[in-house]
């Protein structure tokens, strides 16, 4: 079986329209701030991480990726109650590590979708524990039951929402 290389030109970068990059974070943390509060069910979503991975896997720019995940998790972290920067930092590893993923791999692929939604919700998961138990000192408990369960419920909404959010791309 012959190996290929893809390079750097042949990969799809998308870009989108200013409403969309602006409106969709914005929808998202409005909804992820709002919607648990009368369906409790709804906290085991992140749909600003949803839209974080989207975003970086689209683009395909590590730097993009970055300041998208930072944005994002600056803003969620303004209508949260927690200390400020913790949703920010886990969000710009995401985005970073999301955005330098999707240039090496075939990200349109639903199957590839859900797993790195996945893989990503835990180290968002662990990133966000990390600093908000060691460097914030808030007394958060580890559970990898709630984890796995969370990361399978967002890996398969996020298969729904990244089919909805495919139709703003535009090719660059």
């Amino acid at each position: 079986m012959p190996i290929t290389y893809t390079s750097g030109e042949q990969i799809e970068v998308y870009r989108f329209s200013i409403p969309v990059t602006i409106g969709v974070p914005l929808l998202a943390i409005f909804l992820q701030a709002f919607l648990p509060r009368h369906f409790p069910f709804f906290s085991i979503f992140d749909l600003p991480l949803l839209v974080t991975i989207f975003f970086a896997m689209a683009r395909r720019n590590p730097i993009a990726g970055l300041l998208t995940g930072a944005a994002i998790g600056l803003f969620q972290d303004c209508l949260g109650g927690y200390p400020i920067g913790v949703y920010g930092i886990a969000k710009t590893v995401v985005g970073y590590g999301a955005s330098s993923l999707g240039s090496r791999l075939d990200v349109e692929n639903t199957g590839a979708r859900f797993l790195i939604t996945f893989g990503f919700y835990l180290v968002h998961s662990a990133v966000y524990f990390a600093v908000a138990r060691g460097m914030v000192n808030l007394t958060l408990t580890w559970s990898w039951s709630r984890g796995l369960v969370a990361g399978l419920a967002n890996a398969a909404l996020g298969i729904f929402l990244y089919f909805v959010l495919d139709k703003f791309k535009q090719r660059t």
